[in-house]
């Protein structure tokens, strides 16, 4: 599917790989998480070359590393919106795990909705428990795919203004892979996939 396909991502950068259904943006996040394993070449992600590690190391470095925000929301309907934030951060034994899932729930405004079921949450409020559980881990690098997919236009909005505006502040490598060009803008670097290679789009 990609064929020469050179990308370095810099610590801190906000990326958007953009192309249409089909051209295989899905995938490439696959392999650049360690999700997948590519047929030859080299990954290398927060300095590890994924190909040396083994599936448990590889888990454990996501775990410690990287966090993803998708379109389908992957909440666990049978865990209250707090319990889904702090999951990820009791699996790798975080001590202060309830305190941080409450910190990260406030915010993105759901304080209030923290003992509620997936089932009894809006899209939205759905979507903003899934980017609290993104960033309560303290990621290096946050993948997100089609982030807004599932949401209405003023909702989707909304969430790409906290998902920017939290990754900011905690200056995390965003690498964001969309087919909306005006969700890639808000990006510092956008970048096309095409026939399996990747090309720089003008600024």
């Amino acid at each position: 599917m990609f064929e020469d396909l050179n990308l370095e991502v810099r610590r801190g950068e906000s990326v958007a790989i953009i192309g249409p259904s089909g051209a295989g943006k899905s995938t490439l996040l696959s392999l650049l998480a360690g999700l997948d394993q590519p047929s030859s070449g080299t990954i290398r992600l927060a300095g590890k070359d994924l190909a040396s590690l083994d599936e448990s190391a590889r888990s454990r470095l996501r775990a410690r590393s990287v966090s993803f925000v998708f379109q389908s929301f992957h909440l666990l309907p049978e865990l209250s919106a707090l319990d889904n934030v702090r999951l990820p951060l009791d699996i790798r034994g975080d001590a202060d795990s309830e305190q941080t899932s409450q910190h990260w729930l406030s915010q993105v405004g759901l304080a209030s909705r923290a003992e509620h079921l997936p089932g009894q949450l809006s899209g939205g409020e759905q979507q903003r428990v899934a980017i609290a559980r993104a960033f309560a881990s303290n990621p290096e690098i946050l993948f997100a795919d089609e982030p807004t997919g599932n949401l209405d236009s003023d909702t989707g909005a909304s969430i790409v203004d906290q998902l920017f505006r939290l990754n900011a502040q905690q200056q995390t490598t965003l690498i964001l892979i969309t087919h909306d060009s005006q969700l890639a803008s808000r990006c510092s670097r956008r970048l096309h996939l095409r026939q399996g290679q990747i090309l720089e789009a003008a600024s």
